[in-house]
């Protein structure tokens, strides 16, 4: 699609959380695992595919009525998904804010006439691409503060695939 940015709404890590990740991230590139970029790392909420300049201000536009409390999401478990050759941290607790929000964005993306993913939503941290197995590693779970939700645009550079985001909406009350 020409004039089109490829776009998704993520919750993004405070310092913090980064330098928990980072850890966490030695700890796999030690057992031979090229671990995802720091300024990478983010939890996806929609994934919206390829969008055009158009579509997105309606999205943009569309998505600053939404109201949510924070939230926090534990990541206490590590996980390989052998198709798409990922490991990645995953939650054991669901919060309901984050499917709240989730749900919250789906319909309003959906309103603006992109089609989203139809599974059901598993927040997840992916830590490194490319993996074969699940690694034996010990960690403290990582308790993530949600306290806004982005927009990000996926930009391939020489270097490889880097996140930019492009707009933050902090979480307001509902009404």
């Amino acid at each position: 699609m020409a004039d089109s940015s490829r776009l998704f709404f993520a919750l993004w890590p405070d310092d913090q959380t980064r330098l928990e990740l980072i850890r966490l991230g030695h700890a796999i590139e030690a057992t031979g695992f090229k671990p995802v970029q720091p300024q990478n790392v983010h939890v996806t909420l929609v994934f919206l595919g390829n969008v055009d300049a158009a579509c997105e201000l309606l999205i943009r536009s569309s998505v600053t009525s939404i109201s949510a409390l924070p939230f926090i999401l534990t990541f206490d478990g590590l996980s390989y998904w052998r198709n798409p050759g990922i490991l990645c941290l995953t939650c054991s607790q669901l919060s309901h804010e984050v499917e709240i929000l989730v749900n919250e964005l789906t319909r309003q993306v959906t309103s603006c006439g992109l089609q989203t993913d139809i599974r059901p939503y598993k927040p997840h941290i992916t830590l490194a691409r490319h993996a074969r197995y699940l690694p034996d590693i010990n960690f403290e779970p990582i308790v993530w503060r949600a306290e806004s939700f982005c927009l990000v645009e996926s930009c391939s550079e020489p270097g490889g695939v880097c996140y930019k985001v492009r707009q933050q909406w902090p979480f307001k009350p509902r009404n």
